[in-house]
């Protein structure tokens, strides 16, 4: 298993659909950043599913280092 790759130092603002279900990308190697395009494979590191309770904007870790996963809890200001 390898470390997950710092993406952003900032969260990722989405507005997020009621009863959607969305992929958060654990590893910090998607291209499609916040969320899983594949790139994980052979990390040991799988995505995170995310299903949007109601219709609003979520705040989804940039850092990889939440411990909100797949959200955010402020982790990249330490």
């Amino acid at each position: 298993m390898t470390d997950p790759v710092r993406a952003s130092d900032t969260p990722f603002a989405v507005a997020v659909e009621e009863g959607k279900g969305y992929y958060w990308c654990a590893c910090g190697r998607s291209a499609k950043q916040p969320f899983c395009d594949g790139a994980h494979a052979g990390t040991g590191i799988n995505p995170v599913k995310y299903e949007a309770p109601a219709a609003k904007t979520v705040y989804f870790c940039g850092c990889k280092v939440t411990r909100n996963a797949p959200l955010c809890d402020g982790s990249h200001k330490g």
